[in-house]
């Protein structure tokens, strides 16, 4: 079972003078900020005692590791979040996130360091209040802010002197000072001086069991000095390193700036293969190949599509903000059309499959493997497997999948469930869209009869009995 004590936690990783000094006026964009606070000699002491009270609100993929970090490293804290079944379920110590074991909710709830509740009242204890809310789009593709700012106002009405309030929702710059802090600043409190307020993107790769949360680094930005030093501070208590910037607006930059450089270098190896495609270049082979040059290059690899909640939609949050400034993100843009065509692009290939073996997709059991975003994960948000599949539908398929982590999908407006591996196995066509490390390859290929591979899994199967034909 995990020590939830203080006894492992990181220790500050620089002295508050140097945080100081590494930073400008605190925010580019405001005219008269204050440089300190009374009240921050108090939250500095609370944190560094253990004696602040966390809140964390929304509970998902983002809040859960987190606050759990926190409950570990010795504080006492409340986690909110409107869906009451989650709630109860945490209350009786079960997790709900794959990369949180049951057994550190349970531990943490059971020695009163971490309480989930839909109750926001509860705020009024809380000397900090982190927000983990998703940030979606809305149906023309513009920020959808609704999540971010209903946790704002949950936060407004519970705002007292001296609390630190940080965003965590990846959004694009200006937010924290345009949206939170207004709504913040309504009830008569400033910030940076009645309260403390910051951003730090959240950084957290669901399934990625190398980089827990206090293994990634932990950018900051404050809407003033004092706010970043608390903000640091607060951070530095769970992760190994904190890196200040001169912003909240800079920090809110980094995040999209991390994201929109991976689905740039994804869309060049994605048109890349679709070239290659044509060309009949083996793509993989090449990639490869440019990858033992030890400077200069980044492997990427293809594949069916862009899914999650950051990478697909961050580069919208950019664009939208960019136009403001009459600014067009043309490049970025580009990028996004080019990932958006990829789930098309495998369908065509498995249309041109099907026909080399004499088959329409109309009627023709098509077997899909994996339905999350990215391996070893049970999250759908905006998944390319799920478009693969409602095209596929469309074009008449029968269709059954196999995902280890994902129970149950809606395709065309039916609830397809996760099938036993052999009876997709036995389909007419195999389509693998998720490289799920528990699927044994070399037995999949021996079972199937033909498989498109979008994920160059099977290569290191020899011969096998199915013919994989590569993306």
């Amino acid at each position: 079972m995990p020590d939830v004590s203080t006894a492992d936690a990181p220790q500050q990783n620089q002295p508050v003078d140097s945080i100081r000094a590494s930073t400008n006026n605190g925010s580019a964009l405001n005219g008269s900020v204050p440089h300190s606070s009374p009240h921050l000699s108090q939250i500095l002491d609370k944190i560094a005692t253990r004696q602040a009270i966390i809140g964390v609100l929304g509970l998902g993929y983002v809040g859960l590791p987190l606050i759990t970090a926190f409950g570990k490293a010795g504080f006492k804290t409340v986690g909110f979040d409107p869906y009451q079944p989650t709630v109860d379920l945490l209350q009786r110590g079960e997790s709900h996130i794959g990369d949180v074991d049951s057994a550190v909710v349970k531990e943490l709830v059971q020695a009163g360091k971490f309480t989930a509740t839909a109750d926001f009242a509860q705020l009024d204890e809380c000397d900090v209040a982190i927000i983990c809310v998703p940030t979606p789009l809305t149906p023309t593709r513009d920020p959808d802010l609704k999540y971010v700012v209903s946790a704002c106002e949950a936060v407004r009405d519970h705002l007292h002197a001296g609390m630190l309030v940080v965003l965590e929702s990846t959004t694009y710059p200006g937010t924290t000072d345009e949206i939170a802090r207004p709504l913040l600043e309504a009830t008569g409190l400033k910030a940076g001086h009645g309260f403390f307020l910051a951003y730090s993107p959240e950084r957290i790769d669901p399934g990625n069991e190398q980089f827990p949360v206090h293994k990634v680094p932990k950018v900051v930005g404050g809407h003033a000095p004092c706010c970043l030093e608390a903000a640091c501070k607060l951070y530095d208590s769970v992760v190994e390193s904190t890196v200040p910037v001169s912003s909240t607006q800079a920090a809110e930059l980094t995040k999209l700036l991390e994201n929109i450089f991976r689905s740039v270098n994804i869309a060049l190896v994605n048109e890349m293969a679709m070239l290659c495609d044509r060309m009949e270049i083996d793509i993989w082979e090449v990639i490869d190949a440019a990858a033992t040059k030890p400077y200069g290059f980044t492997k990427f690899t293809p594949g069916p599509g862009l899914g999650g909640h950051c990478i697909p939609i961050d580069p919208f949050y950019l664009s939208w903000k960019a136009r403001q400034f009459n600014f067009q993100t043309n490049f970025i843009e580009l990028a996004g059309e080019v990932n958006h065509e990829m789930p098309r692009f495998v369908v065509n290939k498995l249309m041109r499959a099907l026909n080399d073996e004499g088959k329409a997709v109309r009627g023709t059991r098509i077997g899909l493997l994996g339905m999350s975003y990215k391996p070893n994960v049970g999250d759908c948000r905006e998944s390319p497997s799920i478009e693969v599949a409602e095209l596929l539908h469309e074009l008449g398929a029968e269709l059954l999948y196999n995902d280890p982590y994902v129970q149950s999908v809606a395709i065309g407006g039916q609830t397809l469930t996760s099938q036993a591996l052999d009876d997709v196995l036995n389909a007419d066509c195999v389509v693998l869209l998720t490289n799920h490390r528990d699927y044994d390859y070399e037995a999949l290929a021996g079972k199937a009869r033909l498989i498109l591979d979008t994920r160059n899994a099977f290569k290191s199967v020899k011969n096998p009995k199915a013919h994989i034909i590569k993306l």
